[in-house]
């Protein structure tokens, strides 16, 4: 199932047409967004639960939403 611009902002809220575009780009499914939301918002957690790190997909969407999180406001 091809994730669209109102899956990724189910799961992210608002967020910039730059960072839709790319995670749309990615080829991801709602069920690896939302994977991937839950490590870029809590990956302390969820290492605590002792799961594996995301590889594939996930792993790029963890690093598009961090980048995103870590840029300096303007």
């Amino acid at each position: 199932m091809t994730i669209t611009s109102d899956d990724v902002i189910a799961v992210l809220g608002p967020a910039d047409e730059t960072l839709v575009a790319a995670v749309i780009a990615t080829g991801a499914t709602p069920a690896e967004l939302a994977e991937a939301f839950a490590w870029a918002s809590n990956d302390e957690a969820l290492m605590g639960e002792g799961r594996r790190l995301p590889t594939g997909r996930v792993a790029a969407l963890v690093e598009l939403l961090s980048a995103d999180d870590e840029e300096p406001d303007r």
